[in-house]
């Protein structure tokens, strides 16, 4: 017998959840690097415009289908549209699918990390002398990466198999409050390190002479933005089928774009201030230097953090600190979106469903941590095909088969009323179709190097 559907216990819990998912790794080091790339102060304005807009727009679209249909993401589209939609629901079952077993794979490293500072920290293990060949003797040990990826997985499933209420809502409860504090204290601490302020100069000034064209702004913006709200993943519809009906939708998407947003933007005052800066000293384009990508996490910052003496394994243990906050209230969603699919599609128990899938993430994850080829590949494959051909999907069932008028009144459930719903349905029907076909365009460009995109 399948177990009664779970219900987040209020508002604020279905927002930290949806929040939690948004904010991960992506925010703490594809932003910053991307508005250094893209124009600063111009990447971040348009950033802003397009979650307020195309995000809020396919925000409150998912989690209205998952509401309304009380199922994830595998069955929600097949319940509301019919067998015809559900490749729509497998797609978006198999993003999650393949991103946490790599995922899961940087959250080891992220564990490794974290050890290594705290005994640091403590006097109880030596400085990284030299953090580039530190990075690629642990990736390529083995054993040894295989097993801070099943540290990291341990901790991510002993919250999904204690449920919605006392797993996910408790652990958030505890980790948004303090992935915000850490982030808000650590900001503020790197700030008034010196040469922090041409740094955040050369983050907020727009300069234009630092991209190709105005489109390229916009784009990568729309494609970082697309990632980071957790779109397109199944989350955001399985999370929406545990939310109450009295909790106003909107409202709970605009609270989880600016949560999202501002741990973006914050996580800019974080790593351009002391890559610019160390940067400089050294005679480096700060701008190839932030363009380190995942190694500007394990090579770049541990680096910056080594001139700091002592003092530099506090900063760095305060980081990586925040960074597995991130990484996991991340993974926590993703695992949700699959066991919940698990237990919709197949009627398994919530347990068993959440054992046989940590067991596939650990078999699954060995593969990336073994071979950072097969690490990228999966990553290429997911961000650059899979993701926008789900949300143009989604996109194309919510406003031309579904409608947007359907959409329009689950929002407005219990009186919580949603004025703008003309602009809503031109915007669901005509421009996120369009703008999400540009991100897989650009997605593919980016990939294969087409067009003068590098990143």
């Amino acid at each position: 017998m399948q177990e009664k559907r779970a219900k987040w216990s209020g508002h604020l819990s279905f927002v930290l959840a949806a929040a939690a998912s948004a904010i991960g790794l992506g925010n703490l080091w594809r932003f910053p690097y991307l508005a250094a790339q893209y124009g600063g102060g111009a990447f971040i304005a348009a950033y802003i415009i397009l979650s307020l807009t195309l995000g809020f727009t396919l925000l409150v679209t998912e989690i209205s289908i998952g509401r309304k249909s009380h199922q994830s993401q595998i069955t929600a589209f097949t319940k509301l549209g019919g067998k015809k939609w559900a490749w729509v629901g497998i797609f978006s079952t198999i993003v999650p699918f393949l991103i946490l077993p790599y995922y899961s794979v940087i959250g080891g490293w992220v564990v490794k990390y974290f050890v290594h500072y705290f005994l640091a920290t403590f006097n109880c293990a030596s400085q990284i002398s030299d953090p580039k060949v530190y990075f690629e003797s642990f990736i390529s040990s083995g054993l040894t990466p295989v097993t801070y990826m099943i540290i990291f997985i341990l901790f991510t499933f002993s919250v999904i198999m204690l449920g919605v209420k006392n797993g996910i809502e408790k652990a958030n409860a505890v980790l948004m409050p303090l992935l915000f504090l850490t982030a808000i204290a650590l900001s503020i601490y790197i700030l008034f390190l010196p040469g922090a302020m041409e740094g955040v100069k050369y983050y907020l000034i727009p300069n234009f002479s630092r991209c190709d064209s105005i489109a390229k702004v916009f784009l990568g913006a729309m494609g970082q933005m697309f990632f980071s709200l957790s779109l397109a993943m199944g989350i955001m519809v399985t999370y929406g089928s545990y939310m109450l009906k009295s909790s106003s939708i909107p409202n709970a998407a605009v609270r989880i774009a600016f949560a999202d947003t501002f741990i973006a933007v914050l996580s800019g005052f974080m790593v351009i201030p002391v890559v610019h800066a160390f940067a400089t000293t050294a005679g480096q384009d700060p701008e190839t230097a932030l363009k380190a990508g995942p190694g500007l996490l394990f090579m770049s910052l541990p680096e910056i953090f080594g001139t700091f003496g002592a003092a530099g394994n506090v900063l760095a243990l305060a980081f990586f600190t925040l960074v597995f906050f991130a990484a996991l209230t991340s993974a926590i969603s993703m695992s949700e979106a699959c066991v919940a699919a698990i237990c919709d599609y197949l009627k398994w128990s919530r347990r068993k469903a959440a054992v046989s899938f940590a067991i596939f993430t650990v078999f699954t994850g060995i593969i990336s941590a073994l071979s950072i080829k097969a690490l990228d590949f999966f990553d290429s494959l997911v961000n650059s095909l899979i993701m926008p051909v789900t949300a143009i999907g989604i996109t194309i069932f919510a406003g031309w088969f579904y409608g947007a008028n359907k959409i329009v009144e689950e929002m407005e459930m219990n009186g919580n009323l949603f004025r703008p719903k003309r602009t809503f349905a031109v915007a669901l029907k005509y421009f996120a179709p369009i703008l999400v076909v540009a991100i897989l365009i650009s997605e593919i460009c980016r990939a294969l190097g087409i067009g003068g995109w590098n990143i």
